[in-house]
């Protein structure tokens, strides 16, 4: 009984970070266990069905094998539960060299309500400030009110909509599309 007690009432440890390395076999099961979970959940970045377990291996090991783009992991308690990442602009595009795109925004159900979406947010925003970026731009589908709240609290503007974007379950589904200026001294000094 005391050891149950003690365990619903300590905190749990929650992180986020960047990844800069090979993901390990441990991590790599975690993050594709993560992904099932959101992919069934609904919010599957693409994803309407679980792919076999080899493709999101394979998917998770491309990102991190991307240089345009940076990944970012959420854990609770050490284990990978959520992700978002950055996509970084081509090199030949000097027009908009300022702006990055967030994509694969998720926190899996078993792990929401600790505030690392949030966390996950600010991470990246840092990081993109720290790197010279000064906005990111995001889409999110209509029917995922509480992303969309996290994103409008945090200063995400929405500029536009989609209504062809994503269809699911023979369903069109309208996305938002959003930014948000991270580092406003950059346009005061064009």
């Amino acid at each position: 009984m005391n050891e149950q007690t003690a365990i619903k009432t300590e905190k749990s440890k929650v992180t986020v970070e960047l990844k800069t390395d090979a993901l390990s076999r441990a991590d790599l099961n975690d993050l594709c266990d993560a992904a099932e979970a959101a992919i069934e959940a609904g919010g599957g970045f693409g994803w309407l069905r679980v792919p076999e377990r080899d493709s999101l291996e394979r998917y998770w090991q491309g990102v991190i094998a991307a240089p345009m783009r940076l990944l970012f992991l959420a854990r609770l308690d050490g284990v990978i539960c959520g992700t978002t990442q950055l996509i970084l602009p081509p090199l030949n595009n000097e027009a908009q060299k300022h702006i990055v795109q967030l994509t694969t925004n998720f926190v899996a159900p078993w792990a929401r309500g600790h505030g690392l979406a949030k966390m996950l947010l600010e991470k990246v925003e840092g990081e993109a400030r720290l790197k010279g970026y000064s906005v990111i731009n995001l889409d999110v589908r209509n029917t995922m009110e509480q992303a969309i709240a996290l994103y409008e609290s945090m200063g995400y503007i929405k500029f536009g909509e989609h209504p062809f974007s994503v269809v699911a379950d023979n369903q069109t589904i309208t996305s938002s599309y959003y930014y948000k200026n991270i580092n406003p001294d950059y346009f005061n000094s064009q």
